[in-house]
């Protein structure tokens, strides 16, 4: 199983993320991540989806950190985490394990969860099946896929490109669901990790892991996952934005499956698209602060 890490100077022009980054083995590979201790009693977990890395958070970690600690880590071949070559190698089965050995290996405990994306469909599984440390959710442009869905045609094209293209641009990708203009230093932030095309493999594996109707991975945990969080009785804050083609349309079942998220405002983040760390970040990390203060 080949496995290799990005060079650490790929990483030296990024900016405005220049934080201590620390790495957590979680089986063979190793996971990086940002820890930031702030001033209050809050832990805050951000999980990022495809294809980005902690950067995607940035924004948020000022204002969170007035709260409490913030932890970022990047997923098992995104970042600064090592990364298989070899998009076979991944399955939900390994993110899901990486992500459950490092929250346990940290021992963090009474978790606000923010999450989009598969940083959602990975976090609203683990605090299904570990409540005792998630004291409350935010999922962000995401789901808890069951393996029956239809997916979007936008959904299905990305798929296809992802799959197909023999250059992926991760800069394009994220250029085009931002609704933002984004710099040329951010852009190339987010090219970072992946300065050879076999450092793609997670990032090429990961669409079509997406449990749905007639494919994906993981549909087994996920649907067991969505009937304890229908149970779920901690505060749930679901945070969307009005211009994603993708997950829109996930907004209102995910908030009427979670009983507690009818009591928190019903708010869409406007003027904002599938990234909307990058749209409106630092409207949203008031809002969470807004829903850890409340709660």
């Amino acid at each position: 199983m080949p496995l290799r890490s990005t060079p650490d100077d790929a990483f030296d022009a990024v900016p405005d993320y220049d934080y201590p980054v620390s790495y957590q083995s979680v089986g063979e590979p190793d996971m990086a991540y940002v820890d930031v201790d702030g001033d209050g009693p809050e832990t805050f977990l951000c999980l990022h989806g495809e294809p980005t890395w902690g950067f995607l958070y940035r924004k948020f970690v000022p204002r969170l950190s007035d709260r409490g600690r913030v932890v970022i880590p990047d997923a098992v071949g995104f970042g600064r985490s090592d990364k298989y070559t070899d998009p076979e190698e991944y399955s939900f089965q390994l993110h899901y394990e990486a992500f459950e050995r490092f929250i346990e290996a940290l021992d963090l405990t009474e978790i606000t969860l923010i999450c989009q994306d598969w940083g959602g469909i990975l976090g609203l599984t683990l605090a299904a099946n570990h409540p005792e440390r998630f004291a409350r959710l935010v999922p962000m442009n995401t789901g808890i896929p069951t393996g029956d869905q239809e997916m979007p045609p936008a959904w299905e094209e990305f798929r296809a490109f992802v799959e197909n293209t023999e250059e992926l641009p991760v800069d394009m990708l994220i250029q085009n669901a931002t609704a933002t203009e984004l710099s040329d230093d951010v852009l190339a932030a987010y090219e970072a990790p992946f300065p050879d095309p076999e450092l793609l493999a997670g990032a090429r594996a990961w669409p079509d892991m997406v449990p749905r109707k007639g494919g994906g991975d993981g549909a087994e945990m996920t649907r067991e996952a969505a009937g304890k969080l229908g149970e779920w009785e901690k505060p749930a804050f679901v945070l969307f934005s009005d211009a994603d083609p993708i997950t829109r349309e996930n907004r209102d079942p995910l908030r009427e499956h979670l009983p507690t998220a009818s009591e928190q405002p019903d708010v869409w983040v406007e003027d904002a698209m599938h990234f909307l760390q990058e749209d409106a970040g630092e409207e949203i990390a008031d809002r969470i602060v807004a829903f850890v203060d409340r709660t």
